[in-house]
This record gives structure tokens, sequence and C-alpha cells, in this order.
């Protein structure tokens, strides 16, 4: 691996990290405000309600992260680097725009 793919790599592991950590913090707030209706993903409103709010979206990032961190390991940056634009474009821009526009 050179070193130009190393950094790419290294950069887009900690953008999806970001951005993980980033969904999880304004997921919390807007379940806080508006309850866990307003959580689009079935699966994370159900294990929120399931075994609370703050541990069901730990778990849920927890989990997200360590996938992200096990593709980062097998080198697929691209597919690392898509996801973590996927997650600011479709989980952390609407979040912005409901809680503070």
């Amino acid at each position: 691996m050179g070193v130009r793919s190393a950094r790419f790599g290294n950069t887009v592991v900690v953008a999806f990290l970001i951005a993980q950590a980033c969904d999880g913090v304004l997921t919390y707030i807007g379940v806080a405000i508006y309850g866990t209706r307003v959580e689009g993903n079935p699966l994370l409103g159900w294990l929120m309600g399931t075994i609370g709010c703050a541990a069901g979206l730990a778990a849920a990032k927890a989990l997200t992260g360590a996938l992200g961190i096990v593709l980062h390991l097998i080198a697929v940056h691209r597919v690392v680097a898509a996801l973590a634009a996927f997650y600011f474009v479709a989980a952390i821009a609407p979040w912005v725009g409901l809680l503070f526009f």
C-alpha cells in the first residue's frame, strides 16, 4: 500500500467515524425533542424503543463504526468514502435542517 493510498484510507475512515459520531449526537438530540417516531430507520427506532434511546444509539453506532473499521482494514477505502459521504448527506444534513433551521 502506497503512502498516498494509506493517507486516503486513514482520512476516509476518520471522516466515516466522525459522521457516525455526529449522526449519533444529532439523532439523540432529535429523539429527545421529538420522540422516537422521528427516527427514519425502523430498526434503530425499534432498538431505541427496546433498550432505551442512549443504549440503542450507542449500540448501533458502535457496530456501524466497527464495521467501517473492518472495511478500512480490508482496504476498501472507496466504499468507506462513499458511506461517509452518504451519512453526511442522508443522515447529518436532514438532522441539521430539522434541528437548527
